[in-house]
């Protein structure tokens, strides 16, 4: 397995295969990635072997070693956990977890035209030689159907859940302590946690928020509010520190970079709403991960989001900078409304389950072994 340490398909590998080994105890399994990356699994029990592979992706190489491995360890079934485009000349099955389509939607992620082109077509070319794929939520099932015209039959929906490490109680008042020194954090906030790419609609984030900062001044409300944003760091999008700038909130506006799993979880469970009103997700984890914290999150109403939050988030046309603040400034106000969204957080969560996923992650394993 690759791409342990990235973020989104990072959390799927690692709780997949802590699933799977208290699940499996019988099928062998050979876990492929980088050595400095493969050192979490050294408790895992004796049927999960670990294989450092060096090979950087650009070299030739690559595919030749990868190759290797698979028939010196005789695998039946290779498990790619994300959309893989290049050639994998794989002399086993393989199956695709399938996390979204971006790269459909917005295909200058993939550079110049010939790039686009050629990324297109190999992306095509894995999901058609697929022996099965999974896909992370009835959404991105429907979309792979859609554009890529693979059979209902070849998909598997299996969801995705929180990561164990998010999931361990509420905050401590030790804990507040923490981040009100670390980060400097003693004010009431809203938060947004993820990348910063043209999809996670974080422009508009903030210019809901500028609209809901006049808003509050008018009513003598949260006048010391701020919007804090994980994830880049600023200096990367300068299109957003000119979106703070005129919106007048440079000293409300908080961009705290990569923040650890630890202090993340802090942060949730301190926000007043979590927003995340997004214009394209294959899945959304990260207002899900904030319900299991109690906080009310206000989201959108496209892609797969509804069908992730169902009625535990306030919804909103992600397009509509009005609608969103409108939104924010009503969850905030509205103590009865933030109750109802913290029990019904709860129950979300609770719907979705890494146990679950990695049985039918197993049930598709041995129905593509024995074919």
């Amino acid at each position: 397995m690759r791409r342990i340490g990235a973020f989104g398909v990072g959390t799927y590998v690692r709780n997949v295969v802590r699933a799977l080994a208290h699940l499996d105890t019988t099928n062998e399994y050979v876990l492929i990635g980088a050595a400095g990356r493969l050192r979490e699994w050294e408790e895992l029990p004796a049927n999960f072997s670990p294989v450092a592979f060096t090979p950087e992706p650009s070299s030739p190489n690559y595919y030749l070693e990868f190759h290797r491995v698979l028939r010196r360890r005789a695998c039946d079934v290779l498990h790619v956990p994300y959309l893989f485009y290049r050639p994998l000349f794989a002399p086993c099955p393989y199956v695709l977890t399938v996390h979204d389509l971006l790269a459909f939607f917005y295909p200058s992620l993939n550079g110049n035209g010939f790039n686009r082109a050629l990324h297109s077509f190999l992306t095509r070319r894995a999901l058609n030689n697929a022996a099965h794929i999974m896909a992370v939520s009835n959404f991105t099932r429907n979309e792979l159907k859609r554009l890529y015209g693979i059979p209902a039959e070849r998909i598997r929906v299996v969801y995705n859940a929180i990561d164990d490490r998010l999931a361990r109680g509420h905050a401590t008042l030790a804990e507040r302590q923490t981040i009100a020194e670390r980060y400097q954090v003693r004010y009431p906030f809203l938060l947004y946690a993820g990348n910063i790419q043209p999809h996670k609609n974080v422009g508009r984030i903030i210019e809901a928020f500028s609209a809901l900062k006049s808003e509050l001044q008018k009513e003598d409300r949260f006048g010391d509010l701020k919007l804090i944003i994980i994830g880049d760091e600023l200096s990367q999008h300068p299109d957003l520190r000119r979106t703070v700038v005129r919106g007048g909130v440079q000293n409300d506006v908080r961009f705290l970079g990569f923040v650890p799993i630890d202090s993340l979880r802090i942060f949730y469970d301190v926000a007043k709403i979590f927003v995340f009103p997004s214009l394209y997700e294959g899945f959304g984890l990260p207002p899900l991960e904030a319900m299991a914290h109690g906080t009310p999150v206000v989201t959108s109403n496209v892609s797969s989001l509804p069908e992730v939050l169902g009625n535990a988030a306030v919804m909103v046309n992600p397009e509509n900078v009005f609608e969103i603040m409108r939104a924010l400034h009503r969850v905030l106000i509205d103590q009865p409304l933030r109750e109802r969204m913290k029990e019904r957080g709860y129950i979300q969560v609770q719907r979705f389950s890494w146990h679950n996923s990695a049985e039918q992650v197993l049930d598709v394993y041995r129905q593509v072994a024995q074919k």
